[in-house]
This record gives C-alpha cells, sequence and structure tokens, in this order.
C-alpha cells in the first residue's frame, strides 16, 4: 500500500510517533494524579477530567496519522497485513509488534471507555487499568523501535515521561504503605535516575554520525513514473540496508533529448544526516548526482538496478565516495 515517496509522509510518521507517546504519558500522567485525589490549586476537578479524555482522544488521532504515514510512504517496508497484525514486520518484528498491540489494546479500551454507563462499574475500572500496559508497551516500542531513538532530544523526552510515570506511580501506590514524604523523595529519585539510566544504556547516542565517505550496498526500491512523452517525472525511491540504512530519493524532470530539472536526497539513519543535491546524469537503469551535507562535505552517488524478480520494484547497488 506504498501510495507516495513524499519526504514530509516519513517525517510525518516519525513526529507523530513522538506526539502521540508524549501525549499518552501526559494523559497516563493526569489519570494516575486524579485517581491519587491530587488538588491542583483553582483546576475544578471536571476540567482535569475534560483535559483528560480529550487527551485520549488527541492520542488516537496521533496513533492514526502514524500508521497511515507509514501505510502509504514507501520509505518504509511494511504492508497492509504487517501493520495490523502485531510481530510480523520485518523491521524490527518485536518492538514494532509491541507497538501495533498497544495501539490495538489502546482502541479496544476505548470502545469500553464509550460504553462505560453500560457496563458494571467495577468491570470498567478494571479495564482502564490496562491504560498502564498500554503505556509500557508503548514505551518499549518507542525506546527499541524508533529511528531517532539515539538523538539525545530522544532520549530526553523518553527518560522524562518514563521517570514522571513511574514517580507518580510510586506516589499514588506507595504512600499508603510507606508515607508519603519517604514515597515523594523516592519518586522524584526515579526521575533523576531514570534519565541517567536510559541515556547510558539504551538510548546512548552513536559516538560518530552516520555520514560514510564511502560507501558501497544492495540496493531495492521503486522508479515511479507519470506524465507523457514529451514530459515525464520520474521519481526513484530505494534504500540499502547495510552496514546502515539509506533512504535515496531521486526525481527527474525528463525531456526526450534533455534532463530538465533534478532533486537527491540521502538520508543516513538512525543518526537522521541527511545529503541533498541533484542528479548529473541519467541512464535507462542508472543515476549519477552529487549532494551535500550541512556540514558542507559532498557526496557523489552512483546508483544502478535491474526489476526485481517479483516484478513489484528494482534492485541494485549504490555506491557513495566523496
Amino acid at each position: 500500500m506504498h501510495l507516495t515517496s513524499s519526504p514530509a509522509i516519513w517525517y510525518a510518521a516519525r513526529a507523530s510517533g513522538v506526539a502521540a507517546y508524549v501525549v499518552l504519558t501526559i494523559t497516563i500522567s493526569i489519570g494516575i494524579s486524579m485517581g491519587g485525589k491530587a488538588k491542583i490549586s483553582r483546576w475544578p476537578r471536571f476540567a482535569t477530567e475534560d483535559v483528560h479524555r480529550f487527551g485520549g482522544l488527541l492520542v488516537g488521532a496521533l496513533i492514526g496519522v502514524h500508521v497511515l504515514s507509514i501505510a502509504v510512504d514507501s520509505f518504509l517496508p511494511f504492508s497492509v497485513g504487517q501493520l495490523v497484525i502485531p510481530f510480523t514486520a520485518t523491521y524490527r518484528p518485536l518492538w514494532t509488534g509491541l507497538g501495533i498491540f498497544a495501539a490495538e489494546l489502546l482502541l479496544a479500551l476505548a470502545i469500553t471507555n464509550h460504553y462505560r454507563k453500560r457496563m458494571p462499574h467495577r468491570l470498567w475500572r478494571s479495564a482502564h487499568y490496562l491504560n498502564f500496559v498500554v503505556w509500557t508497551v508503548a514505551s518499549l516500542h518507542a525506546v527499541f523501535s524508533g529511528t531517532d531513538r539515539s538523538s539525545w532530544w530522544l532520549a530526553l523526552i523518553f527518560a522524562v515521561s518514563i521517570g514522571t510515570v513511574l514517580a507518580l506511580l510510586v506516589w499514588r501506590f506507595g504512600r499508603v504503605a510507606f508515607g508519603s514524604r519517604p514515597m515523594a523523595v523516592a519518586g522524584f529519585g526515579t526521575v533523576a535516575v531514570v534519565p541517567l539510566l536510559l541515556l547510558a544504556g539504551p538510548l546512548q547516542k552513536t559516538p560518530h554520525a552516520w555520514n560514510a565517505k564511502h560507501f558501497s550496498g544492495s540496493l531495492s526500491g521503486e522508479v515511479l513514473r507519470s506524465g507523457t512523452n514529451t514530459k515525464q517525472i520520474v521519481s526513484f525511491v530505494g534504500s540499502s540496508q547495510s552496514p546502515q540504512k539509506l533512504l535515496v530519493r531521486a526525481d527527474l524532470l525528463v525531456s526526450p533529448q534533455s534532463l530538465d530539472a533534478t532533486s537527491l536526497q540521502l538520508e543516513y539513519l538512525p543518526s537522521g544526516s541527511v545529503c541533498r543535491g541533484r542528479v548529473t546524469q541519467i541512464g535507462l537503469e542508472s543515476f549519477s548526482g552529487r549532494c551535500s551535507l550541512r556540514s558542507g562535505g559532498a557526496r557523489w552517488i552512483d546508483a544502478s538496478w535491474v526489476p526485481s524478480p517479483d516484478g513489484t520494484g528494482v534492485i541494485g547497488t549504490i555506491r557513495l565516495h566523496a
């Protein structure tokens, strides 16, 4: 179901995923505070409940944008089935599958919340506690499957989010047994320790950005054509998986005797370094070009391909050199 190769869709998928996680964390935090009878000065409880309810709706909308963006973007190797059935995706199947499971569980909880007045309160309340499962699984999905997870700013978002929820859980469920003051100290200690553990562990930033000067690897992708015999727009969208992922996009405006306009973009993952430039030469099943990184470094690109055996795209090779 790959309908477009626009980089804007690729960025929308990543941004909506991060935004959904942040809003989910805020909504869970409000829910814990309400359950713990927290009092917010000059903020009536019904207003807090409205914010909590709206937060849940906003999370659902952002997840919808996240999933839809992934489904239509040809940068990402997911079929409709892989987006619906957990643990069937080829990209980080465990962590991606947890994200799908969290989204589907959240949908089921939204349905129970809609019909809460038609079911026993105790049953609804028990089901409502599953939101903690949704947040926990979503946290694992975000930390271990995101392409930007080694970025310091995202590591900080995850660390603060996880630390805040853990601190609130300690405050709510631990104060009965141990008293509010020790639990408050433990909660704030959790907020301080979790960021350090995450930044030093699974979210540790890659020491050197992946923006290799020299690279040679296999290439897979699609060639999309539209227009007439006198003027055609040709787009190549592909990726190379080894040693790390490299996304490639080339857009060409072609006349029978000339190359009228071009654009070329490479993105190194997971660092997110982007190299932009233009195509300088094309063949029937190849192109060459040049791009520049923000740092000023230049890369020359040579790509060639043949139709894939199953006829769904192309396979070939790509080579970069400075």
